[in-house]
């Protein structure tokens, strides 16, 4: 019991960006793969795991050795204008997803309350999402969304009442298989967009911080002098840890919806909702109500998490005071974002923009932002004047590299297959 007690406590902002990946945008995409292409691509999350746990870990470390954030590093490396470009398309991306997950999680109340205003729903969702994140402190938000985790269960719970292939899966799981049409290479760039997602590397980095001044007396960044061989250890535990629950989530939505929707025929997903009412004759109510569970749960992790790297890439490229352990009037602009994001996320469910197409547009902007943001994590967390000891060794600098190569390639097909 002490074990399993050490090993919870040394998991924090990895296993919550970890289990933030998993949206309600990310299980329609998901749910989407499974229902369209069958158990074809659900390799991808194997395949994925090793590309996101390399990339996250540097965005870790240096916001851990450097006491400061990603876009904050970048911004005294590289050209402002490349980052101002950067931060504004991630700013966009990311309250397309705000807006996207916020109908979502208002859809998945419906299924539960089937006579619940839609539009009520979203204003309640968007307002109690920025409530929590506003006026709750640092130290008790923290602790909320890192339980909040739990909700992921739900999907592999409700996969596991599904009747289902093991040898067909595994099959699938391990051996590749690429189909280079327009609807297989949009598929596989929104999986990619939803799953190694630049709003995913600037939390990563300015939450190291964030727990660096969580557990400092004085209050204050710590910098390298004061990072120890076993805070990468434990940072590196944290991050493995949630990128393995984020893909083995996948995995689930993948088989559940390739066992059930696909080979029924059913091939129509436009959204996690959707993906919940179709399942349910085939997996029962409880999974039904899991599945809806999960939507909700995820948009309540999700959207700070969306809302809140956004403020932290804007304020850190604009020099404003910021971070979740300041109050409001500390830190007016950082907050201002992270109202505007989630105001203009409620907004967005009233302007007639299909859910789906907006997904689209997200993984799009995610595969624009991803290569250049990856080029520059590999860059400064292999830098040694800014990390010293704890500067990429080779084996990093290998993945990280070939992440960047498999992440552009996806990008470039991506984009050809929408625009061609």
């Amino acid at each position: 019991m002490n074990r399993i007690r050490n090993f919870w406590k040394k998991l924090g902002p990895g296993l919550v960006t970890g289990a933030a990946d998993d949206d309600p945008s990310g299980i329609a995409t998901y749910s989407q793969m499974g229902a369209q292409r069958g158990f074809e691509l659900i390799w991808l999350s194997l395949f994925s795991y090793p590309l996101m746990i390399v990339i996250q870990e540097m965005c870790a470390r240096i916001g851990l050795v450097t006491g400061k954030g990603l876009a904050a590093n970048i911004k005294q490396y590289y050209s402002k204008k490349i980052l101002y470009v950067c931060t504004a398309l991630l700013l966009f991306a990311n309250i397309f997803n705000i807006g996207a997950d916020l109908g979502a999680m208002a859809e998945a109340m419906r299924l539960v309350l089937p006579g619940a205003p839609f539009a009520l729903l979203v204003l309640f969702l968007g307002i109690i999402s920025l409530i929590l994140e506003i006026f709750v402190s640092y130290r008790k938000y923290a602790k909320y969304l890192k339980y909040l985790t739990f909700v992921l269960f739900a999907y592999i719970i409700s996969a596991l009442l599904v009747e289902m292939n093991w040898g067909e899966v595994l099959r699938n799981l391990f051996i590749p298989t690429i189909h280079f049409s327009k609807d297989s290479l949009m598929l596989l760039c929104a999986a990619v967009g939803t799953t190694i997602s630049p709003y995913l590397f600037f939390w990563q980095s300015s939450q190291e911080v964030e727990e660096k001044i969580l557990n400092s007396e004085k209050g204050e960044g710590t910098g390298r002098a004061e990072v120890g061989v076993k805070d990468i250890k434990n940072m590196r535990l944290d991050v493995w840890s949630g990128m393995f629950i984020s893909n083995l989530v996948m995995f689930f939505i993948i088989a559940a919806c390739a066992s059930t929707l696909f080979t029924s025929g059913i091939t129509n997903i436009d959204s996690a909702s959707d993906a919940a009412l179709a399942l349910r004759p085939f997996a029962g109510d409880f999974a039904y109500f899991l599945f809806a569970l999960g939507i909700l749960g995820t948009g309540l992790l999700a959207i700070p998490v969306l809302a809140a790297s956004a403020s932290y890439a804007m304020s850190e490229t604009f020099g404003w005071r910021e971070g979740l352990s300041l109050k409001l009037k500390q830190a007016t602009s950082f907050y201002g974002v992270i109202i505007v994001a989630i105001v203009l996320g409620i907004l967005f469910n009233f302007i007639g923009l299909d859910p789906i197409r907006a997904l689209i547009y997200s993984a799009l902007l995610n595969g624009i932002i991803s290569p250049l943001m990856i080029f520059f994590i590999i860059h400064l967390s292999g830098k040694e004047s800014l990390m010293g000891d704890f500067k990429n060794k080779k084996s990093s600098n290998f993945f990280g590299w070939f992440t960047f190569v498999v992440i552009s390639l996806v990008s470039v097909g991506g984009i050809l297959a929408i625009f061609l």
